[in-house]
């Protein structure tokens, strides 16, 4: 993700925090300097949410240890001010699978819950978790188990994109088609978020604030299961560009320049013979512009380190690598020669294309014959 920096690693897996995150930070200073309390109270309240990310980022390596146990690997974990994100390469495709992953992350903040609450009652502490709860000042063990028992709480509401909303998908494409099966758990979680917009008009504003995020999160998921279920058993073959510029690593940058102002294409795949050797993105050609002008070569700006495709794999399978790589395109290979080009926007044209395609058999079969 961009405008996130790596601050460590736990079970093999980067973890990131988002540039808003410390702006978060930052509020929590701010805020309590404006209402007068002391820089000691400020800083506590900043440790506070700092514990509290940290049991974010060990819910978030809950879902990750759970996949890897299915053999799936997880990108990376990122900060963000609304709570974690767990770029997993993929969802297990055995519903009982899903529902493992998605209960693991709720399982570890009861995990961390119970682990306070018996260390509170080993060392004579008495836990008034349920009356005394406070956001600055109060126990610091009894605030941090009240956010821990909220996330898990929060977390297990059945609606998209909350984990309750997986495992109630899970459970449900357990007993039919795994598309009708979020389609199903999607109206159930807007269901949600229509009380719980209806319940903040008339108590708390922040209840309209979650209505619009489970709202959001069941459209999206909604969305993107419906997409799938149309790339099903499409090759990239059939959606990969076939008409494409290239350059050689001993090109000038003003080769890339020329093709940049002569046509449509953005990303050039670096090529010696047909073997793909990196690619030019517009970002880079016009860092190395600005660096150093037309007189630099390919081979200095180009991005190594890429990500190809087959051309016989899995169209829904390719656009995952292409949205973890962060690219706006892909090379295709076969036999390890270069054979084309993948790119969301012309898998979204071919998209459009079949819908229409459909509409228009669908008229044409409802039409009378004459």
């Amino acid at each position: 993700m961009r405008w996130s920096w790596k601050i460590g690693k736990l079970a093999g897996i980067g973890i990131y925090v988002h540039a808003t995150f410390l702006l978060l930070i930052l509020f929590i200073l701010f805020v309590n300097w404006r209402e007068g309390s002391s820089v000691q109270t400020a800083i506590r309240g900043v440790i506070f949410i700092l514990a509290i990310f940290a049991c974010i980022v060990l819910h978030e390596l809950g879902h990750a240890l759970a996949a890897r146990h299915y053999g799936i690997k997880t990108r990376d974990i990122t900060l963000l001010p609304i709570g974690g994100l767990a770029r997993l390469e993929r969802m297990p495709d055995i519903p009982l699978q899903e529902l493992w992953v998605a209960l693991a992350g709720p399982a570890v903040n009861a995990l961390i819950a119970a682990v306070i609450f018996v260390a509170g009652m080993a060392a004579g502490l008495h836990l008034q978790f349920l009356t005394q709860f406070t956001w600055t000042g109060g126990s610091f063990l009894d605030n941090l188990m009240v956010v821990n028992l909220w996330l898990l709480a929060f977390n297990l509401i059945p609606a998209f994109p909350m984990d309750g909303g997986r495992m109630l998908r899970a459970l449900l494409a357990t007993r039919m088609e795994y598309t009708r099966a979020t389609l199903t758990a999607a109206r159930v979680g807007q269901a949600i978020a229509f009380v719980f917009g209806l319940a903040g008009l008339f108590t708390d504003p922040f209840l309209v604030f979650i209505a619009l995020f489970v709202w959001m999160g069941a459209e999206q998921e909604s969305a993107m299961v419906q997409v799938h279920s149309s790339l099903g058993g499409i090759p990239v073959r059939q959606a990969m560009l076939t008409s494409f510029r290239t350059l050689n690593p001993d090109d000038p940058l003003s080769a890339a320049v020329d093709q940049v102002l002569g046509g449509w294409q953005h990303d050039f795949p670096v090529v010696f013979g047909d073997h793909v050797l990196g690619v030019l993105t517009r970002e880079a050609l016009m860092r190395s512009l600005a660096q150093g002008g037309m007189g630099g070569r390919v081979r200095d700006a180009m991005n190594r380190d890429v990500a190809v495709v087959d051309s016989h794999d899995m169209l829904e399978k390719a656009l995952a690598v292409l949205s973890g790589s962060q690219a706006r395109a892909l090379p295709v290979v076969h036999d390890g020669s270069l054979v084309g080009m993948l790119t969301m926007d012309h898998v979204g044209e071919m998209l459009m294309i079949q819908s229409a395609l459909r509409q228009a058999e669908w008229k044409a079969r409802l039409s009378p014959k004459t």
